[in-house]
């Protein structure tokens, strides 16, 4: 993990909870398609050289993001781009991280195309972790990966594993079983990204059920602009005491972000 130097702070959002106790986090994924913004099915096509070539309307897209990154602990991205022609050579890891004040932030680049594209998950911190591993996810397809932080105290740590799911079942099987001897022996842990697969399923699936874990809401986060899929989540093991989780109208990206308060004694 780097430690970003030159902080840059955007005008104050709306704060998405105004007051909060020290021992709250406040966690969120978002799948933010590397600054796209999508509002019907058929932006897929009208916008999809935006996946190939620079866009003049991509860091308007990822301000606004980042306004609303700034109200949170730990920020869990997938689908950004580490520094590529398609970016403006921008890493838009660092970029957010700078622009939501965020000092510690790390990327995993799971699909490198080179200059033409940087395919990536982040995370962006604003306590220093004890720990941060990346893990390749199995896969007929390669380019599926995890990144794995561990938080709090060394004596009672929190482990966070954050993941972009593979779509197909039978890679989604394997990635989950990846993931559950990941977090089989902790007793703090929270899993949170873009699952691609719907919460009752997740915590059903054989490689997850015999885990002490629970979905505390099964929200709707995907199309952003009519959402009818739950596909984004926040899993947690079971005592961890949640105060407030909910997808938020942020319809930037074709998904919403996913917004954790929780109690956590060990935070700092």
């Amino acid at each position: 993990m780097r430690r970003s130097h030159q902080l840059h702070f955007p005008e104050n959002p709306a704060l998405y909870y105004e007051a909060r106790p020290a021992n709250h986090l406040r966690m969120l994924s978002y799948n933010v398609q590397v600054g796209i913004r999508t509002e019907h099915y058929h932006h897929y096509i009208t916008r999809a050289w935006q996946h190939i070539l620079p866009s003049s309307a991509r860091l308007k897209n990822l301000d606004s993001i980042s306004a609303l990154l700034k109200n949170f602990d730990l920020v869990a991205l997938q689908e950004v781009d580490g520094g590529s022609f398609r970016s403006g050579f921008i890493n838009q890891i660092e970029y957010l991280a700078e622009k939501a004040h965020h000092p510690y932030w790390y990327q995993q680049c799971n699909r490198n195309f080179g200059p033409l594209a940087q395919h990536s998950n982040g995370v962006l911190c604003k306590h220093k972790p004890i720990k941060v591993v990346q893990h390749e996810l199995p896969g007929k397809i390669p380019g599926r990966g995890a990144i794995e932080l561990v938080m709090g105290q060394v004596e009672s740590p929190l482990t966070i594993i954050m993941v972009h799911l593979a779509l197909g079942k039978r890679d989604q099987n394997q990635q989950l079983s990846y993931i559950r001897d990941l977090v089989c022996d902790r007793a703090n842990f929270i899993l949170m990204g873009d699952l691609n697969v719907r919460a009752e399923k997740l915590v059903a699936h054989p490689a997850l059920s015999s885990l002490p874990l629970y979905v505390p809401l099964h929200t709707r986060t995907y199309p952003s602009w009519k959402p009818t899929k739950a596909l984004d989540h926040i899993v947690l093991s079971n005592h961890i005491k949640v105060h407030h989780l909910n997808a938020l109208d942020h319809p930037v990206s074709d998904h919403l972000p996913v917004a954790i308060d929780f109690e956590w004694p060990h935070a700092g």
